[in-house]
């Protein structure tokens, strides 16, 4: 019996990264998980390494339709859900005098409205004592040049966070976010030029009172403890970013 058998949990983004790393391990410790992504050809491979308890599911968490599809499905597979990490997202540079209408309504249908409506889809299957936990990033609270959307949809996720924990206190659900640093998840290698992400990712190091970069693994450590553990906790935000925001 691992630590998390009889566990139900879901993942969006799950296919990779930080979503890909915390569904490793809750499913490595006996948890039945059920991950969600836009790339059918991620999740397979997601699925494959993860092994017969979990479930792969294609969907785009700015369609409410597939959100509907979703819960409908996380119903079929696993009845009631114990943890919901709500972490699918992008992450677009947006120079302030270049950003066009369709990078910013694509930043917040995803980061923002998704998250919105996953919670409120999957709501009715989460069990009492059932833990949320929202990805938000460190740049809701940093100057980050280039990322004004995108820190703008975080910092709406942190304030999510606190009013739909009051809202599912009620059930004895509890709401929290992790605020991931610089972490080597290759998200910057897939969104920006080779030469523009080694710079990024260089400045970032550099900056950072640890001077590196974080492991999902590190940052999967922190959702488990969030959807588990923190019985206590509820409406908070963990920051796990090498001291960035905190030193």
């Amino acid at each position: 019996m691992g630590k998390y058998s009889d566990k139900n949990v879901v993942i969006t983004g799950g296919g990779s990264g930080l979503g890909f790393a915390t569904a490793k391990l809750l499913a490595d410790g006996g948890a039945r998980v059920l991950i969600t992504g836009r790339s059918q050809a991620t999740l397979d491979t997601a699925r494959e390494r993860l092994g017969g308890n979990s479930v792969a599911v294609r969907g785009d968490v700015a369609s409410l339709s597939d959100l509907d599809a979703l819960a409908d499905r996380v119903r079929d597979e696993l009845g009631t859900v114990e943890a919901l990490f709500v972490n699918a997202g992008i992450a677009t540079l947006t120079p302030f005098g270049s950003t066009t209408e369709e990078m910013y309504d694509e930043l917040f249908a995803v980061n923002v409205k998704g998250a919105y409506f996953t919670v409120q889809k999957l709501a009715p299957l989460l069990s009492t004592g059932a833990g949320v936990v929202l990805t938000t990033s460190v740049a809701n609270v940093m100057g980050i040049p280039e990322t004004s959307v995108y820190a703008a949809g975080k910092a709406a996720l942190r304030s999510m966070a606190r009013s739909l924990s009051r809202e599912l206190l009620p059930r004895g659900i509890r709401v929290n976010a992790v605020s991931p640093g610089p972490i080597d998840t290759g998200i910057l290698d897939r969104s920006m030029t080779q030469e523009a992400a080694a710079e990024f990712k260089a400045q970032l190091v550099a900056n950072n009172p640890m001077h590196r970069f974080g492991t999902p693994e590190e940052v999967a450590a922190a959702v488990a403890f969030l959807a588990f553990d923190a019985t206590y906790t509820t409406g908070a935000e963990l920051a796990v970013d090498g001291g960035a925001t905190q030193l």
